[in-house]
């Protein structure tokens, strides 16, 4: 159970020390704010000029006669705190071209969340995915993260992105693949403005079909203030799940920032520095099945296919044989301590030799270290089943709420042990020179470099290091999937049951004393992936800005940008005891103290999995990696016990792809009165020419090995080839925005652009891979291949915004929008059956083959199930004894239960730890069916948005809410064929968040709520094609800071308060993909402004 908060904060002294030693009595009711409020220009009918050509910004295009009630231009004092920082977002909305939001700082130092997509997602439109409790990418209008631009003061961020740590099943082998930017990244404290531009911009690069979200930093020219400026934080932050750590180091760990600038009294010279470092320990309980297996119901209930026989009871059986059934193949509980550390430096340094040049150089370092060691236990299922309970398939979708199976003798319960690591590190240096010779005509030229990289961290230098053992003691098993489909699992054992070994050693499995305990643990298989990312970015670009009179303003530019991103993935296996334990117990004797037992389902805070006694039995060791070092080195020296235990290289892949793009824009802009009221409209148009470049090394496919009833692995050569492709393709992209105030401070806006994203990178390679069935081809597996496509053209979507804005006060507004995006080029898939490589199908049960004999004896002979099971036993028999089928039919009768129609399963993990199969000339070529990414479909996104914000009157309460309707043409048929791929855009759902606040009297306070509603993150998961829903989410946040003087305050923040968790589902609520338990951080902290 989880301690309670107080107590966790009092043991962390020095944080309390620290805030003893700040506070001064006093309360302060305005600052002198380092910043002006936005640019906004007061020169009646001046265009507004970019504060710096060289680095798009919002153009605000305002005047004087536009100021806002109570506001007197040119302020260089105002109030900080939540309620200037909305005021500041309200006066950039109001002044822009075209859609556009932000989110500004609420002083130097103190942005409005720890985390910046948490921030983003105040920003109407704008949605977030969560990892480890955190915001880490963004959707915005329905568009997920690899359709976002990301950019750092204009220029594109570099970006890598490997999401092991906190994944499911999938996470670790998972690879980097896509374009999107993980805003975990960056701490909050360094960043001045967030701004997110919805309507497509000439002068903005291109990249993002959803947004452009350009993160501005501070610079110490940009203030009007001089001297030496800036802040230092100190917070103590506890993680509510902490408490159930059993070593995740501190519960109260520390989050420092501070920020500091200088620039002379002149303003010729300054230098900003800011440098943060912030500490992170968790724990979180999870459930993840290994797969979802989509049937008709007549082909569920076909003994041909190995989930049911003759003996099987079958309860609420569904009267349509055409019905989907879905069915899990094991249930598996997780419990993983964590911890996250960020740390992040950033530099500026501004020279301005005259009032007419300035120089500009500055840097990024971002470093973001996250692990995560999770120990697993799960209940798989031989098959076929005893019991099935179908529920009442009122979505169309008929789900296995209850299973249950009694062995032939005993099977496994398996606890994975897994140690993920992972090291982002972000690099962004660069430079920029803005002329401004007169008033009307400015020049800016700037460049960077980037570098963005995820790589292995765990103590192997891997990414992830599994170990699994087992317990070979399961004599019956049941699952039940109770509420919203959280499993239930049940166990019966016998801990006694006698086996061989390869070699014909006899030994017991377990260790006969009637409990699971360390003595009945064998190892099994254990493996190390290793995921790399890189991306190197470099750009140069020349921006000019012309003020022809008074009205008009002409812009123009051109841009060079280079990126090279590698992704690389090694991956190694080796067999101990293989899956099924074919040598004695030997945890406790090889590894003496490294694994110990615990509970795993009663870490569930919130999901009752109603454990039965041997459930709560699980086990777990602190370092995957030492057990892995030591039985690793241990079975190395073990070469006479009938097991291959070296390693094997499962993945050796090495892909690059190097993007060229050459653009220009030209854009006007008039600023002016149309029927004696302000208008204003901007138009251009920008070119980008694109060329693209893969090179792929890859080993060689020899061998789809089938190692087990229903296990396969690619055996590879060690060299391998390089393969290379070239594509290319140029867009024009225009656009208009227009702006109308209708009466005074109503404001109607009509904006129209063309934008485009381009292809992930995982589409672009030039590599082909195979992957072995999931289960023989004879009872119905398929293999599969992927085929890349380095020619892809992005998509394009043709955009219009309208919208109707109310600012009646500098802190009021209410704003009503629609959006229609229609897209074109999104990208599909296309299957070609074909084989690849010459590779043999080993499992075809094609007649005059080795599986074509073991079909026949099967079904002839012995009136047996054609199940994985029988087929890989018999067809391995059958090699043992060089095709003589008489002496096979002999061994195969003496461990087969007519009556129970099953294997001794003894007998059948004998043979699995014994034998592999590789296919010989007899055998067929494979099928696989092969995927290569194409531009085949279209899709039409529309929606609405709908803002606002009040405050009453200097009561100091105010609230804020939004609200985004999303809706699509592209929606995805749960009960579609599973043999077949489908399309849909990901991340489309409707969003809303509502804020209450206080600030007033030095209090400043907030309480926000966030919510998403369902939305579908992934297609065509595993051989079935499977959807992956998330489930709606709703966070409720607090945060409160005391003003004790002018220059100190107090912080207290709550994050995360109802301890919300994440759910996915597949084609049913009940068929859960990933569920993970959420908890609550609070933070308190002082801050002191200098």
């Amino acid at each position: 159970m989880r301690g309670s908060i107080p107590s966790a904060f009092a043991r962390s002294t020095s944080v309390f020390a620290l805030v003893a030693g700040l506070t001064m009595p006093g309360l302060a009711n305005a600052q002198a704010a380092p910043d002006q409020t936005p640019s906004v220009q007061a020169q009646q009918g001046t265009p507004q000029a970019d504060t710096s050509p060289g680095v798009p910004q919002v153009e605000t295009g305002a005047t004087a006669t536009n100021a806002m009630p109570d506001q007197a231009p040119g302020d260089e004092i105002v109030v900080t705190g939540v309620r200037a920082s909305l005021e500041r977002s309200i006066a950039i909305k109001r002044d822009s071209f075209g859609v556009v939001d932000a989110i500004s700082a609420e002083d130097i130092g103190k942005f409005a969340n720890t985390n910046l997509a948490e921030s983003l997602q105040r920003i109407t439109g704008v949605s977030i995915d969560r990892r480890n409790g955190e915001g880490s990418t963004v959707t915005v209008r329905g568009f997920g993260a690899q359709y976002n631009l990301v950019t750092l003061n204009g220029r594109q961020l570099a970006t890598s992105n490997i999401v092991a740590v906190g994944g499911d099943q999938g996470g670790d082998g998972a690879g980097g693949f896509g374009r999107s930017f993980d805003f975990s990244n960056l701490a909050s404290e360094g960043v001045k403005t967030l701004e997110v531009y919805k309507t497509g911009r000439a002068a903005i690069p291109s990249g993002g079909i959803g947004a452009a979200v350009n993160v501005v930093s501070r610079r110490p020219l940009d203030s009007k203030d001089t001297g030496l400026l800036g802040s230092l934080g100190v917070k103590g932050s506890y993680d509510n799940s902490s408490s159930d750590c059993f070593d995740c180091g501190a519960r109260v760990t520390p989050e420092v920032s501070g920020t500091a600038s200088w620039s002379d009294p002149n303003q010729r010279f300054g230098v900003s520095l800011f440098g943060s470092y912030q500490k992170r320990n968790f724990s979180f309980s999870s459930v993840a099945p290994d797969n979802w297996n989509i049937r008709s119901l007549t082909d569920f209930l076909n003994p041909g296919n190995g989930f049911v026989n003759g003996q099987t009871v079958i309860n609420n059986r569904p009267t349509n044989g055409n019905v989907l059934v879905s069915v899990p193949n094991d249930s598996r509980y997780h419990f993983s301590e964590a911890s996250r550390e960020r740390i992040n430096g950033s530099g500026v340094i501004q020279f301005r030799p005259t009032d007419t040049l300035t120089f500009t150089a500055d840097g990024l370092y971002a470093q973001l270290r996250q692990s995560e060691r999770r120990s697993t236990q799960s209940n798989w299922f031989n098959r076929p089943f005893g019991v099935v309970t179908f529920d009442d398939a009122s979505n169309g979708i008929a789900t296995t709420s209850f299973l249950s199976e009694t062995i032939n003798g005993v099977k496994d319960e398996a606890f994975e042990q897994a140690y993920r690591a992972q090291k982002n590190k972000l690099y962004d240096f660069g430079g920029n020179i803005e002329w401004k010779p007169t008033d009307r005509f400015s020049l800016a030229i700037d460049g960077h470099i980037g570098r963005a990289d995820s790589s292995p961290d765990n103590p192997n230098g891997q990414t992830s290091t599994t170990v699994a053992f087992n317990a070979p003691v399961v004599a019956a098993h049941s699952l039940t999937l109770g509420k919203n489909g959280f499993p239930q699992q049940t166990i019966a054992i016998n801990d006694g049951s006698a086996s061989t070994t390869p070699t014909g050693q006899s030994f017991i499995k377990g260790n006969g004393n009637g409990v699971i305990d360390l003595g009945d643990l064998s190892s099994a298989v254990q493996r190390q992936f290793a995921s790399n990312q890189t991306q190197r970015v470099k750009e140069l670009r020349a921006d000019a800005g012309w003020a022809l009179n008074d009205q008009l303003r002409l812009d123009a530019g051109a841009d060079y940008r280079t990126t090279n991103t590698r992704q690389t993935q090694y991956n190694t296996r080796q067999v101990l005891g293989d899956w099924g334990n074919s040598l004695p117990p030997d945890i406790a004797r090889l590894a003496p103290g490294q694994v110990f037992q615990f509970c795993n389902v009663c870490k569930f805070e919130h999901n009752d999995g109603n454990p039965d006694a041997n459930t709560l039995v699980a086990f777990r060791t602190q370092d995957a990696t030492k057990l892995y070092n030591t039985l690793h080195d241990y079975y190395l020296g073990v070469t006479n016990d009938g097991v291959n235990h070296a390693d094997n290289i499962d993945a050796n892949d090495d892909n690059r792809v190097r993007e060229n793009i050459w653009s220009g824009y030209v854009q006007g802009s008039w600023n002016g009165k149309l029927f004696d009221h302000n208008a204003q409209l901007v138009a251009g148009v920008r070119y980008e020419n694109t060329k693209v470049r893969a090179v792929s090394l890859q080993p060689v496919p020899t061998a789809v090995v089938w190692t087990a009833d229903n296990d396969f692995f690619v055996l590879n050569t060690a060299d391998r080839q390089t393969l290379s492709s070239r594509g290319g393709y140029s867009n024009w992209l225009p656009s208009v925005d227009a702006k109308f105030e209708v009466v005074d401070n109503l404001f109607a806006r009509a904006s129209y652009s063309k934008t485009i994203s381009r292809a992930g990178y995982g589409d672009l390679f030039a590599s082909t891979n195979v992957a072995g069935p999931g289960r023989p081809t004879a009872i119905g597996g398929i293999a599969t291949g992927t085929a890349h496509n380095t020619d892809l053209d992005p998509l394009s979507s043709d955009n219009i915004d309208v919208s109707l804005e109310w600012y009646p006060r500098k802190d009021v507004f209410l704003s009503a929008g629609f959006f229609n995006k229609k897209v074109h080029n999104f990208i599909g898939q296309t299957v070609v059956n074909r084989n690849l490589f010459g590779l043999r199908d080993p499992t075809s049960g094609t007649a005059g083959t080795r599986s074509g004999t073991a079909r026949e004896q099967l079904a002839g002979t012995f009136n047996a199930d054609i199940t994985d099971v029988n087929l890989f036993t018999y067809t391995a028999l059958l090699q043992q004894n060089a095709g003589n089928v008489a002496t096979t039919n002999a061994q195969f009768a003496a461990n087969y239960n007519t009556q129970s129609r099953a294997l001794n399963q003894g007998f059948v993990d004998q043979i699995l730890g014994q034998y592999d199969i590789t296919a010989n000339g007899q055998d067929p070529l494979f099928n696989f069916a092969v995927n290569t990414p194409i531009n085949n479909q279209d899709a039409h996104i529309y929606g609405v948005e709908l803002a606002g914000q009040y405050f009453l009157g200097d009561t100091g309460f105010g609230v804020a809410a939004s609200y985004t309707l999303v809706r699509g043409n592209i929606g995805i048929d749960i009960a579609a064929d599973p043999s077949v791929n489908t399309f849909a855009l990901v991340g489309l759902s409707d969003t809303a968040n509502a804020t209450l606040i206080y600030d007033k009297n030095g209090i400043s306070a907030r309480m926000s709520y966030n919510w998403r509603d369902k939305f579908l993150s992934g297609i065509n998961r595993g051989g079935d094609r499977n959807p992956v829903f998330t489930a709606p989410y709703g966070q409720l946040d607090l945060s409160v800071n005391f003003d004790l003087t002018s220059r100190f305050a107090l912080g207290f923040e709550a994050i995360n308060i109802t301890e919300e968790g994440v759910r996915s589902y597949g084609r049913d609520k009940s068929n859960i993909w990933y569920l993970s338990e959420g908890s609550a951080r609070y933070l308190v902290g002082a801050r002191y402004r200098f």
